[in-house]
């Protein structure tokens, strides 16, 4: 270049200045024939700033963001004044690395240049690679690179095997393959001569933008894991190095502000937060209503500029608690709806203005977009757990129901009407099992008269050391109450007491209370139990202990669902009262494309004993632990005859189809006080489980799965053969009962 300089320019000064700089260099052979001597470099950087000086002009040095650098390596040098202030700027130790490329993919682009350059391939390589680098204010800026490389020069070294174009076609098709390359161009094979001039473009709005909008769309409520740079990011598009945001979605139905659990740890929502939590209810509803009307940003550049009745208001300490001299809340709008409430705030006055608020718009779409996709999938999820949690449809059976809602569904396309069918399966196999808790009624009624005596005592003793007005009254009703409850109870008792309490006592009591403070009151009312004003201590231990027990049997049949699912997919549905309940259908019909057969019943069964065993068993470790003692008896009804269910609309769940089918139904109801044929004994024992079936040909199956438990020492070799007693409408049911080890 300076060669051409010296004899082809027709201004003086410029041919005298070539002639100088070229004249200082011939006395460094090193410079013009070449080196691999970096730190030549910095020795010579005073001349080689002069060989560059026309690349390099003075006057753009503190606008133009250049140096040069050494083809494909991190050698870099010839820097212009205000590329060493970012550089500065960034730390010491700051090391420039390209944004998101790793060596692999780097070593690969050498190559790609060296086809396009070398090979003359017009592969048009057009990657854009960015520096990310930090400002005083720790905002991270993005720099677009851009490379002259008309001063380099790129040949293959000695001996080095140059691909053909077959090599190269296939080194294209993968780009992904580090060891095909790395084989086709190995290390130390090119060389490359001269220098690259590289450029930096300031980026940062576009490429945060892109970030942004990147990270909006990976938002997923199957996989919730937030982005922890969303703030960094955020930072960067505005321009602001002290920011916090928020995001609380819009709840209509319920009309209030709704926090994303998943975003705790990364929003800062201050003011939303503020809203939420101090308003009272009225407020809220109405600001909402303002908001749903009205929704308009608010921007504030500066907080100090508010008049003194503003600074002065209560909800002004918001701002001054949390240090927010300047803030944006922004309504996300999609037809006519706001969708959510976004803020930015920060402790730099000036941050915020109506410019920044024009920033967003680029980012409405998308921010509308994401929005809406999580509300939808949010919902879908929400919908999931409710199937799964508050109805019957079971996972056997769902195909059907979505066959259907899919009929329906492209019907309502076509803008047809379609009406739904019942659903139904015919010709299934049905098992019955129960875990029943024994004698809970008798129980129950036991614990309430503890509860009601102790009530009765604890209002004598209150009588005894206070005086009220038509005391003997009082202390007369309660007598004939303890008298009623203890020898003559009937089924209104409780209610005539309950009454007596509401209307008469209590009055009293609270209106002594109010003049002065009695300890026996206050403690007294302490154990009522407000729902029913009686004492209830005794009863909630029953009430607790139930839950408890039903809780781990019905845990226990849905862990071993898992397994028995396993042996053919069928459909399953529990019930908790006092014990827990279950009904296996299995049949062809409820997964038409898996071959059934006798076996998978035969081996369901044998679960289903298998898993009794294990309920009884657990309640054996479980159940001494329990506040009020507690027995379990469990039952298991085999029933041979096929029968047919369908989902009965009104009461969404499965139930037996038709008249014929409704015997099974009848027998299950009638086995739960059923007795030993001629004794009072009921068929059901505490630590025993108890079989109900009709022939032979079942006792001869059961007694087989028994002997396998017992090989296994889960049951003893105590099976005893019994009869049932006739039921209305159901005679010729025998038995077999079976304790536990």
């Amino acid at each position: 270049m300076l060669e051409h300089i010296r004899y082809n320019d027709r201004l003086e000064y410029r041919v005298n200045y070539a002639e100088s700089v070229i004249e200082r260099f011939k006395k460094f052979p090193e410079l013009c024939e070449g080196s691999q001597d970096f730190s030549l470099l910095t020795k010579h950087q005073d001349l080689i700033r002069l060989l560059l000086a026309d690349l390099f002009p003075t006057g753009l040095t503190l606008n133009e963001i250049k140096a040069a650098s050494i083809p494909f390596s991190s050698i870099t040098f010839n820097y212009t004044e205000r590329f060493k202030n970012i550089l500065e700027y960034a730390g010491h130790n700051f090391d420039l690395q390209f944004r998101d490329f790793s060596q692999d993919e780097i070593y690969v682009f050498s190559c790609c240049i060296i086809i396009q350059v070398y090979f003359k391939k017009d592969i048009k390589i057009n990657f854009p690679f960015y520096y990310d680098i930090p400002d005083k204010n720790g905002i991270v800026r993005h720099y677009k690179i851009t490379v002259n490389s008309d001063f380099s020069e790129i040949i293959p070294a000695e001996n080095t095997v140059l691909p053909n174009d077959h090599d190269l076609e296939i080194l294209l098709e993968n780009l992904d393959d580090i060891s095909l390359w790395k084989k086709h161009f190995p290390p130390q094979s090119w060389m490359l001569k001269g220098f690259n001039i590289f450029s930096l473009v300031d980026c940062t709005s576009e490429v945060a933008l892109s970030d942004l909008k990147s990270t909006m769309i990976q938002i997923d409520p199957e996989n919730p894991l937030p982005n922890d740079n969303l703030k960094e990011i955020f930072k960067s598009y505005f321009d602001v190095s002290h920011l916090n945001f928020g995001l609380m979605l819009m709840d209509h139905q319920l009309q209030k502000l709704e926090k994303l659990p998943i975003y705790e740890n990364v929003f800062t929502s201050y003011l939303l937060d503020f809203w939420i939590n101090l308003y009272d209810e009225k407020l809220q509803k109405t600001a909402f209503q303002n908001l749903k009307y009205n929704p308009r940003p608010i921007v504030v550049s500066d907080v100090d500029h508010f008049d003194d009745e503003i600074k002065n208001a209560p909800n002004f300490s918001v701002l001054t608690k949390n240090k927010i001299r300047s803030f944006m809340v922004i309504p996300i709008i999609h037809n006519d709806e706001v969708l959510a409430l976004m803020e930015f705030t920060s402790e730099i006055a000036g941050s915020f203005n109506g410019l920044k608020l024009r920033k967003l718009d680029s980012l409405s779409d998308i921010l509308i977009f994401s929005l809406n996709r999580f509300k939808h999938e949010r919902d879908n999820q929400i919908e999931a757990i409710i199937q799964r949690e508050y109805t019957t449809i079971h996972n056997s059976v769902i195909w059907k129901f979505r066959n259907e809602a899919q009929k329906y569904f492209n019907a309502s396309l076509q803008r047809k009407l379609y009406t739904l069918r019942e659903i139904s399966f015919k010709n299934l196999s049905p098992l019955f099992g129960v875990s029943d808790i024994r004698s809970s009624s008798e129980k129950r009624f036991h614990l309430m008269l503890d509860d009601l005596n102790e009530q009765i005592e604890s209002l004598h003793q209150i009588f005894a050391t206070h005086q009220f007005h038509e005391q003997e009254k009082y202390i007369l009703a309660l007598e004939v109450f303890e008298n009623k409850l203890n020898n003559d109870f009937k089924a209104d008792t409780e209610q005539r007491f309950q009454r007596f309490l509401r209307e008469e006592i209590h009055p009293i009591l609270q209106a002594e209370l109010e003049i002065r403070s009695h300890k026996s009151i206050k403690d007294y009312f302490a154990k009522v139990y407000s729902v029913n004003n009686l004492f209830y201590s005794n009863r909630r231990k029953l009430d607790e202990s139930i839950t408890l027990i039903n809780r781990k049997i019905a845990d226990i049949l849905d862990e071993s669902q898992v397994e028995a699912q396993e042996i053919f997919p069928h459909y399953y549905e529990r019930f908790k009262s006092d014990g827990v309940e279950h009904n296996l259908y299995i049949g062809q019909n409820l997964n038409p494309s898996l071959h059934y057969s006798a076996k998978n019943l035969n081996e369901l069964r044998y679960w289903q004993l298998k898993t009794i065993c294990k309920i009884e068993h657990e309640f054996e470790s479980f159940g001494k632990a329990l506040p009020v003692a507690l027995e379990i008896a469990s039952l298991i009804f085999v029933y041979n005859e096929r029968i047919d269910i369908r989902f009965r609309m009104d009461e969404k769940r499965f139930d037996v189809d038709g008249a014929h089918n409704s015997f099974y139904e009848i027998i299950k109801k009638r086995l739960e006080k059923a007795r030993i044929k001629d004794s009072n004994e009921r068929i059901t024992c505490p630590g025993k489980i108890t079989i109900v079936y009709f022939g032979m040909e079942n006792q001869k199956e059961y007694l087989g799965y028994i002997s396998r438990l017992q090989k296994r020492f889960i049951l003893k070799n105590d099976v005893e053969l019994l009869r049932v007693e006739d039921l209305q409408g159901v005679s010729g049911l025998l038995a077999m009962r079976v304790s536990l080890v």
